[in-house]
């Protein structure tokens, strides 16, 4: 299993937070995009290390095209020895049309077409192919020697897509090189829907399983002291109630026979009942949710739910110091 964490998400710490990730001895470096660029501090952490991957987990597609991504995801890749892993996701309606002022139609269909369409770009780049892709959203059918990048050794990047429903799942099991599991979701889920569609996806491409990666930031309930899980607790207790307020993750809770809870929450959410929200969290959903515990049961936990199934994950389990967090890193491999 890959170990991965995230980078400082300030551009003058990215460098040193990059060094101190390799060094400890973490897979993966990531960057989200939240208040900042996503790409920005891959940068600054290839210049920095030798070995970690780099991945942006995840950049919204939808607020950009197939060629800025494909251009992007070339030079990264080019720049950092071929370390970077291109984690998209394609945020929701209200962002991509009315924060980035895109347009949104079909949202599984049109993620689908992106990524072909970048492979096609890329094909072009690195493999002398004649640009031809016409889709019902994309179109790209112009590229000359000036617009060529020649730094071609790598190739292109990796691409991981984010995904909750079953459509957008089918479609990373198709088109991508592997998924990015939302945290809002439990073993039941990732068993009964998430993995079923992953496997409808990789059929349609004559794949197996071992050519795809599934990424899972598993929810942890943590603490090297009593007061410290308590808070730890209240933290994730309160980010799974604003997840469940959202529709789109109505059928997680669904498969639970949790669907009431949703429209509850969301009907609070909108009256910035925040903190009240929490407390319809009760311990057996944050459980199912959450591995709880001391770091090595929450870490044993993870791996009795979730072992031969996830290929990379970021859950955090508190370590001490700095020897601690190599025993738990350790442990997580074995």
């Amino acid at each position: 299993m890959k170990l991965d964490s995230g980078l400082a998400g300030n551009l003058d710490k990215v460098a040193m937070s990059a060094k101190k990730l390799e060094q400890a001895g973490f897979d993966g470096a990531m960057s989200i995009e939240t208040a900042h660029d996503p790409f920005f501090p891959l940068l600054l952490a290839a210049n920095e290390t030798e070995r970690i991957e780099l991945m942006s987990s995840i950049a919204v597609a939808f607020s950009r095209t197939p060629m800025l991504l494909a251009n992007i995801g070339h030079d990264l890749n080019s720049y950092s020895k071929g370390r970077f892993v291109m984690g998209l996701g394609s945020q929701i309606q209200p962002h991509i049309t009315k924060r980035f002022s895109m347009p949104w139609s079909s949202p599984a269909k049109r993620m689908r077409e992106f990524i072909l369409a970048m492979r096609a770009i890329w094909g072009a780049w690195h493999n002398g192919e004649r640009l031809d892709f016409k889709g019902d959203f994309y179109t790209h059918t112009l590229m000359t020697p000036m617009f060529t990048p020649t730094d071609n050794d790598y190739g292109a990047p990796k691409v991981l897509l984010a995904a909750v429903g079953p459509k957008m799942t089918e479609v990373a099991g198709e088109v991508a090189d592997g998924v990015i599991l939302h945290a809002f979701t439990t073993e039941k889920y990732m068993r009964e829907v998430t993995l079923p569609s992953i496997d409808i996806g990789l059929a349609r491409s004559g794949r197996d399983r071992k050519d795809f990666q599934i990424s899972y930031p598993c929810f942890s309930v943590t603490g090297n002291t009593e007061e410290e899980f308590l808070a730890n607790k209240a933290a994730v207790t309160k980010q799974i109630a604003f997840y469940g307020s959202t529709p789109a993750y109505a059928p997680v809770l669904g498969v639970h026979g949790w669907g009431d809870l949703q429209p509850e929450l969301n009907r609070m959410s909108k009256q910035g009942q925040w903190d009240e929200m929490a407390g319809l969290i009760t311990d057996d959903i944050l459980n199912e949710f959450a591995v709880v515990g001391e770091s090595e049961q929450a870490i044993d936990l993870f791996k009795t739910r979730f072992g031969g199934v996830v290929d990379r994950t970021t859950a955090g389990f508190a370590a001490k110091d700095d020897e601690h967090q190599q025993t738990l890193l350790a442990r997580m491999r074995s």
